[in-house]
């Protein structure tokens, strides 16, 4: 970490990472994840906002904003077609303060929570099972 990031981890409440902390986080779980998973979301785009917008959170009828730690949007590879429009790119939004929430009174530590979040996120998408993801997770998959 920089000299920048500590002066601007200082700047939280409790040392908590910024959202720009936590988007670099997330950036290094993902890559060492199985590089057939990650090819799943070939060019993977990932966010961090405090919460999910009121819209999510509605389309999702989920009622409390801290209800929601991350969100995949997009087409994975496998459901790709050449002859599709112009598409947005893969995207996972990780939500910040609920994931710092869940974290509180947890022996994991966040980068192991933001995998879990990235793991699962991808892994609902393309129908993974449980026991498929804990195996990435593991990286045994």
């Amino acid at each position: 970490m920089t000299d920048n990031a500590f002066s601007a981890r200082a700047r939280h409440p409790m040392n908590e990472p910024s959202l720009a902390e936590l988007e670099a986080i997330a950036i290094a779980a993902f890559h060492p994840l199985p590089s057939n998973f990650r090819a799943l979301c070939e060019d993977l785009i990932i966010r961090v906002e405090d919460f999910a917008t009121d819209e999510v959170l509605q389309r999702m009828k989920i009622q409390n904003k801290f209800g929601l730690l991350g969100l995949f949007q997009g087409v994975g590879l496998p459901f790709r077609y050449q002859s599709a429009p112009t598409r947005m790119p893969n995207m996972i939004w990780l939500y910040r303060r609920p994931i710092l929430n869940y974290r509180s009174g947890r022996e994991d530590t966040l980068e192991a929570i933001i995998a879990n979040v990235l793991v699962h996120e991808i892994g609902h998408h393309f129908g993974f099972s449980d026991d498929e993801m804990h195996a990435i997770e593991d990286n045994d998959g």
